[in-house]
């Protein structure tokens, strides 16, 4: 039974079986807000993948968006929260102590004493919703959208769940080893862009790759520029709200957040700039996106002269692996290895060099450091952390999909017909402008049997062509 009051100053007092505590409804508020912060930037994802995605495809994205903070939102109270963060779970995953959200609500959360379980449990679900979503991204331009509902709820349950409890529980694995992920470089980052490589090579390369067929540029650069901004906006709560409370060290996670992004957006823009000599605003975005991907875990751990090194080398080295499916000819049509897994995998080193016990003690949490404290095996937690979560992830990701692909009525590749009709209009019925499909000539299969390369898609209107022979580099989420 819940038994809360309220002292003279407002703050709350709760006690129930023999406990008792005070939250401050200060911090109460900052973590609510926080959530509402990154609720945004679940449609901000949507939005982002939508504008670099050709019109015919342009609202399946922002639709999966909205779909995938339905149905984890489910999930989550189902039973997700208690796989994750039930105070009975071994070091690899929870229990279902919690099971509907049971016995779920005044006491201490697993993420700390600042704010009831409660406000950590919707806290939490907003990250737990944006991760599947960003791995998604991979389906876009060839899949349906119908089995995408059951691959969410079981990719969440298996993958997602999993890796939030060996980082964020305090009995899982690697936050027992000393493990450091402030904002998810790991559950969030790497396990959603090594998903995105299992989808890619799964589904497999889209119709024309190769070709100039795909060398077409973003569809709508203004999406591309909103989603940032969803993005950027709501990720001051994705990592300064994961102080969960209203203190200095979210308060320095806010500044590192926005240094490092700023940081990512140049770099990325000047390094297109050296081949194009054009100032992308599609190249900034990229760049400040794996920025904050690449501080996401060090947020709550390094100072603002660390957040300048974070926002360069995700910015350099997330450019320069958008060439890698190029080398290995793998059709990954939003970067999303690229951005989240190595941006998460660049965050998770860096933070093993530069974290400070001084910054994470701004809240009074102890840790011994990085390298920078002359705490030397730090790194190497911290890249057992992300192997685990890179190969974890990419092995079952693999396996979910072809465990439904040979389940009738759960594969998840669409036909030929849906690729040249467009998912919109295939999978939906509806257009994210009511003019696309109008007057359009679409080939029909003998035309394109007989001269597939001729096959002309009038649902895409004429657009510059790059001069690369792969096809002009499609920048990342």
């Amino acid at each position: 039974m819940v038994n809360v009051t309220y002292d003279a100053s407002g703050d709350l007092l709760w006690s129930a079986n023999g406990q008792s505590g005070v939250y401050n409804l200060g911090n109460i508020a900052w973590t609510l807000a926080s959530t509402a912060l990154v609720w945004i930037m679940i449609p901000g994802v949507g939005f982002f993948y939508s504008g670099l995605l050709r019109r015919k495809n342009a609202l399946s994205m922002i639709y999966l968006s909205m779909m995938c903070v339905a149905v984890v939102s489910f999930q989550w109270f189902f039973w997700g929260y208690s796989l994750a963060f039930s105070d009975g779970a071994s070091p690899f995953i929870g229990d279902l102590k919690y099971f509907a959200l049971r016995n779920t609500f005044e006491q201490p959360s697993a993420g700390g004493t600042n704010v009831p379980a409660i406000v950590y449990c919707v806290f939490q679900l907003m990250f737990a919703a944006i991760t599947p979503m960003i791995a998604i991204g991979a389906v876009a331009e060839r899949s349906r959208l119908g089995p995408l509902l059951v691959f969410v709820f079981v990719w969440s349950t298996i993958v997602y769940d999993a890796i939030a409890c060996w980082t964020w529980n305090p009995k899982g694995w690697s936050a027992v080893l000393g493990g450091l992920d402030f904002a998810g470089g790991t559950p969030v980052h790497i396990s959603s862009g090594s998903a995105g490589l299992a989808i890619s090579l799964y589904l497999g390369k889209r119709r024309g790759y190769g070709t100039e067929r795909l060398a077409y540029k973003p569809h709508n650069t203004t999406y591309v520029v909103l989603g940032t901004i969803f993005l950027w906006f709501g990720w001051f709560g994705f990592n300064g709200g994961s102080a969960l409370g209203a203190n200095l060290r979210g308060t320095m996670a806010c500044i590192v957040t926005n240094l490092a992004a700023s940081v990512g957006g140049l770099t990325w823009m000047f390094w297109d700039w050296r081949l194009e000599r054009k100032w992308s605003v599609v190249g900034f975005c990229s760049g400040a996106i794996v920025g904050l991907v690449a501080i996401t875990p060090g947020s709550g751990y390094v100072g603002p002269p660390a957040a300048v090194l974070f926002g360069f080398m995700a910015g350099t080295v997330c450019n320069f692996a958008t060439q890698l499916k190029f080398i290995f000819k793998f059709d990954d049509t939003l970067d999303i290895f690229a951005s989240h897994a190595i941006g998460g995998l660049v965050g998770n080193i860096l933070t093993g060099l530069f974290a400070q016990a001084s910054i994470a003690g701004l809240d009074g949490t102890v840790i011994p450091g990085g390298w920078l404290d002359h705490h030397w095996r730090q790194l190497g937690i911290q890249l057992a952390d992300s192997m685990s979560g890179m190969s974890y992830s990419f092995v079952m990701t693999t396996i979910i999909l072809w465990i439904m692909h040979y389940i009738p009525g759960l594969r998840l590749r669409c036909d030929e017909e849906t690729e040249i009709l467009g998912v919109d209009d295939a999978e939906m019925g509806e257009f994210a402008y009511d003019y696309v499909g109008l007057e359009s000539e679409i080939p029909t299969r003998t035309e394109y049997n007989n001269n597939p390369g001729a096959s002309v898609d009038l649902r895409e209107p004429p657009q510059t062509i790059s001069q690369e022979t792969e096809g002009e580099k499609v920048h990342p989420a």
